[in-house]
């Protein structure tokens, strides 16, 4: 099995280019592996059964007194340094069959989205800047829509005046474009914006229909956006607060208070349901809080 094993990392070296590094890896995994396979007893590859390739990508996860547990993407490569290997003793003629052909790398963790609480969506909100100023009323409304429609940061800052219409706004991104209600809290955000803010602050400008605009009257751009939540989000004393993670809290919280999967799915703009379905991991703890917040009559993004 070692003369086979330094055939296949030849192999890799010479005809696949492979980096001297990532070759070291290959001889590190591949080597652990051979031990696996004598410590069950197999004295070839031909004698390699899929039980115990299985067992080794069990090992991988474990680890022991001599190797720490991997994670998964670790455990990912050695598991593809294996099938490999068992595809080189196939085609060399050292096995008739190929044990790690059903054997698969195992997938990454999807990491849960941050988000932000309800009072914590508050506060953000409520430290927009100095109270009646027009950017003020702008900042508002901006965050506002990126909590109350789940924007993404560039839809936000792509909406025009016309785009918001009886209680909705349309959205446009990746590719498509969707109509999602507003909630109260972003309707008056807006209302004062239009009525008293936008027309002062155009003023400096030439004229544009973008909805929000900066200092000079122009379109306020993705990264004049990021300025306004970072601005809000320190006088809040919030850290690491994004645009996203305003998107993340839109769906959770929705789904904390029983919105329907497929509903969520529509109003962020998700082409599958699998990618909004990360956001139903949520704890029993956190239900019972989002029930105790509705009953109370909190905040929720749309109505």
């Amino acid at each position: 099995m070692e003369a086979v094993l330094a055939g296949y990392l030849a192999h890799l070296a010479v005809e696949r280019g492979l980096a001297a590094n990532t070759l070291a890896s290959y001889r590190r995994d591949l080597s652990r592996y051979l031990l696996h396979l004598r410590s069950r007893g197999c004295p070839s590859f031909a004698e390699v059964s899929e039980a115990d390739v299985l067992a080794f990508l069990t090992a991988l996860g474990q680890g022991d007194e001599q190797h720490p547990a991997l994670v998964a993407s670790s455990a990912a490569r050695a598991v593809s340094a294996v099938r490999g290997l068992h595809r080189f003793a196939v085609r060399e003629g050292f096995a008739a069959h190929d044990p790690a052909h059903e054997v698969h790398p195992p997938t990454r963790l999807r990491h849960l989205p941050k988000a932000i609480g309800v009072a914590e969506v508050e506060r953000l909100i409520a430290a927009s800047g100095p109270e009646g100023a027009p950017l003020t009323h702008r900042n508002r409304a901006l965050l506002e829509v990126l909590y109350g429609t789940g924007a993404r940061i560039s839809e936000a800052v792509g909406l025009t005046v016309d785009d918001v219409e009886a209680g909705q706004v349309r959205l446009r991104g990746q590719g498509r474009s969707r109509v999602v209600p507003l909630g109260r809290f972003a309707r008056e955000a807006l209302g004062a914006y239009l009525a008293g803010a936008r027309p002062v602050i155009s003023a400096h400008g030439r004229g544009t229909a973008a909805l929000f605009l900066n200092a000079r009257g122009g379109r306020l751009t993705r990264q004049g956006a990021w300025e306004v939540l970072r601005s809000a989000a320190e006088r809040a004393g919030l850290a690491g607060v994004s645009p996203h993670m305003l998107r993340h809290s839109f769906a959770t919280h929705l789904l904390d208070g029983g919105a329907d999967v497929r509903v969520v799915q529509e109003l962020l703009g998700h082409a599958s349901v699998s990618t909004t379905q990360v956001y139903t991991s949520v704890s029993v703890d956190r239900l019972r809080e989002a029930y105790a917040a509705a009953r109370s009559g909190a905040r929720h993004p749309t109505s």
